[in-house]
């Protein structure tokens, strides 16, 4: 086989859309690969689904009377200021958040367990490696920030913790 039966083989296979063609003939072998742009398509696809809800969830606020209106925004606001006395637990690690060790084990530390330092608060799965999350304040659980089985970045919020 010639340089030029070679590159008209390339060409063919560009143009026939298969993804890979194998070709034997005799003692020499070809296998021609071609890429195609599938990432793109998939991301294009997931930024609508992120925002669909936030447009769900704006739609049904001016829905309701004009007394409920106030509310809500103060609502939010009370729970920042009380934050700001608790302690923060965050994921020293990305990857996937687990509140149990096993599906039939029980829960680690839940909203009003009382937790010291070094207790094992949570797993975190990062590539097929389950990283005990330890505890290094004392005090009660007030709020669990994530859920089970969600994945969590690097610095993120896990659970506040009240040390008091």
């Amino acid at each position: 086989m010639d340089i030029k039966e070679i590159q008209n083989l390339i060409k063919f296979v560009a143009k026939s859309g298969a993804s890979e063609v194998k070709l034997e003939m005799g003692d020499v072998k070809i296998t021609v690969k071609t890429t195609s742009s599938t990432p793109e398509t998939t991301i294009i696809q997931a930024a609508p689904v992120a925002a669909a809800p936030q447009v769900m969830a704006a739609a049904p606020a001016p829905a309701q009377p004009a007394a409920a209106q106030p509310a809500a925004p103060a609502q939010p606001a009370a729970p920042a200021e009380d934050d700001s006395k608790y302690v923060t637990i965050k994921s020293p690690i990305i990857g996937t958040f687990y509140r149990r060790p096993a599906p039939d084990k029980p829960i680690f530390a839940e909203v009003g367990s009382e937790i010291k330092v070094g207790d094992t608060v949570c797993i975190i799965e990062a590539m097929k490696l389950f990283n005990e999350i330890e505890s290094e304040v004392s005090g009660k659980i007030v709020k669990v920030l994530v859920d089970d089985s969600t994945p969590v970045e690097f610095d993120q919020p896990l659970f506040l913790v009240d040390p008091s």
